[in-house]
């Protein structure tokens, strides 16, 4: 009997399957996670967690940094990197009210 064929644990991955950056000095990058974090190792976790990620489908805007891109590249099977466009990266998030509204009594 010849040898089994392998199985999908051993085959080699196709070049070209990791996703493209933007270009460095784009300005700002739209991230939008993809993937789970759940499951993954804790470092990776906490990645996510510092680039603001809190669940799936989640997006933020950030500016263009090499720190960034480091982060980016230890969680690049879980996120979307996009180029942000110039209104999006210079929009702060609104701030939501939080506790009781204040009668005029």
């Amino acid at each position: 009997m010849g040898r089994l064929p392998p199985t999908r644990k051993y085959r080699k991955r196709k070049p070209g399957r990791d996703p493209v950056f933007p270009p460095v000095g784009t300005g700002s990058l739209r991230i939008k996670q993809v993937r789970s974090g759940s499951g993954k190792p804790h470092g990776m976790r906490r990645t996510l967690e510092a680039l603001g990620l809190k669940h799936n489908q989640d997006e933020v805007v950030h500016a263009d940094h090499p720190a960034l891109r480091g982060m980016l590249q230890q969680v690049r099977h879980l996120v979307e990197v996009t180029a942000a466009a110039g209104s999006e990266a210079t929009k702060a998030p609104a701030a939501k009210p939080r506790g009781r509204k204040k009668s005029d009594a």
